[in-house]
Formats: C-alpha cells, sequence, structure tokens
C-alpha cells in the first residue's frame, strides 16, 4: 500500500481547493467594488424637480 501517492493527491486537491476559494474571494471584491461604483454613480445623478410642488399633486383619471 503505498501512502505516500495518496498523501500526495491529498495535498495537491487542498492546494487546488485553497486556489479555488482565492479566486471567489477575489471574484467577490471584484463585485463589490462594481456595485459600490454603481451606487456611486447613480447618486450623482440630479432628481427632477419642479418650480411648483402643487405640479403633479393630482391625477386626472377621466382621461
Amino acid at each position: 500500500m503505498d501512502l505516500q501517492g495518496t498523501s500526495a493527491s491529498g495535498a495537491s486537491g487542498a492546494s487546488l481547493e485553497l486556489a479555488s476559494l482565492k479566486l471567489a474571494k477575489s471574484q467577490q471584491e471584484q463585485e463589490g467594488k462594481a456595485s459600490l461604483q454603481l451606487l456611486e454613480s447613480a447618486a450623482d445623478v440630479p432628481k427632477a424637480s419642479s418650480s411648483n410642488p402643487a405640479l403633479g399633486a393630482n391625477i386626472d383619471t377621466y382621461a
């Protein structure tokens, strides 16, 4: 029975799992940064406002 071969493949699997976790973390960080950029760019959009606050207060449903 060759135990060294088994442990070598186990170590290889662990290193692959670690690499996969690092890639997943990196992907989550990139998505988080993109989400923050999207939110910040949406905050820069001016809101539509009217000089007359009563404008649009009543809705004519008998058109």
